[in-house]
């Protein structure tokens, strides 16, 4: 049977279109891909999909009404996750819900209800940390800047967060990895492309950041040291709680 792949922007919206697309035209062997990962194949039939905001709309309504708020919020996070095929775990699972007549996302003997599971869990384990970790700097112009690599697409997820932990602050929180950060003005947060340099992970000139903000830093750096008694150390605890792929985000483990 000839696969029908349905290519989309990347977007939320443009997977729920994809949807639509497979429910409107019985689509019956659909592979839903992102355009970025998109390459020709000789059997199979491409049909590019167009987001359209009413259809997605459409679509959300469905799913939060067959799976409910948390169980809709399970899919959005498992979306996030941006591991390869995940949008066809995705619709198997919206197809299992539109068909039963009772919540199916506790149903984990459905494979792909458990992958969507577990895949969410770990997009949530990766937003909680990312909103522990982030450590902001006070750049020349008086915006708060923090860089984050998150292993899944967290940022429309912390958003939330920092808006309101930092409510009366200018604050910019950019994904190195994805190319694109949010900036929040005070009032609203954009989402924003910026042209950094290489080294920005690591800058600790006076270029982009204040004096006070590296002698803070220097300050938190000693602190760290003077604190950090060989006779206490833990390292397997540490490192459980405090993960070496995101020291690169705290002060405290830069070198000196």
């Amino acid at each position: 049977m000839q696969n029908t792949l349905l290519v989309y922007d990347g977007s939320f919206d443009g997977f729920l279109c994809a949807i639509f697309y497979v429910y409107e035209y019985k689509i019956v062997a659909p592979k839903i891909i992102k355009i970025s990962r998109h390459q020709e194949q000789l059997f199979s039939k491409t049909v590019t999909i167009v987001t359209e905001k009413q259809k997605a709309d459409r679509v959300w309504k469905s799913v939060q009404t067959k799976c409910g708020n948390r169980g809709a919020s399970q899919l959005y996070y498992a979306f996030l996750s941006e591991i390869e095929s995940i949008e066809d775990t995705i619709l198997e699972v919206v197809k299992y819900a539109f068909k039963s007549a009772k919540p199916v996302l506790q149903d984990f003997a459905n494979t792909y209800v458990l992958e969507v599971s577990k895949t969410a869990k770990k997009v949530s384990r990766e937003k909680h940390r990312m909103e522990a970790f982030v450590r902001f700097r006070l750049t020349k112009d008086q915006v708060y800047f923090a860089n984050i690599e998150p292993d899944f697409n967290v940022l429309p997820l912390i958003e939330k967060h920092f808006r309101k932990r930092y409510a009366d602050q200018q604050w910019i929180i950019y994904d190195l990895k994805r190319n694109y950060g949010l900036f929040y003005n005070l009032n609203t947060v954009e989402i924003i492309v910026l042209e950094l340099s290489k080294d920005v992970t690591t800058n600790t000139t006076s270029e982009f950041f204040t004096d006070t903000e590296l002698e803070f830093q220097q300050l938190w750096k000693d602190y760290f040291k003077s604190t950090n008694i060989k006779s206490r150390k833990n390292l397997k605890l540490h490192n459980q709680h405090v993960p070496k792929r995101y020291w690169k985000y705290l002060s405290e483990k830069q070198p000196y």
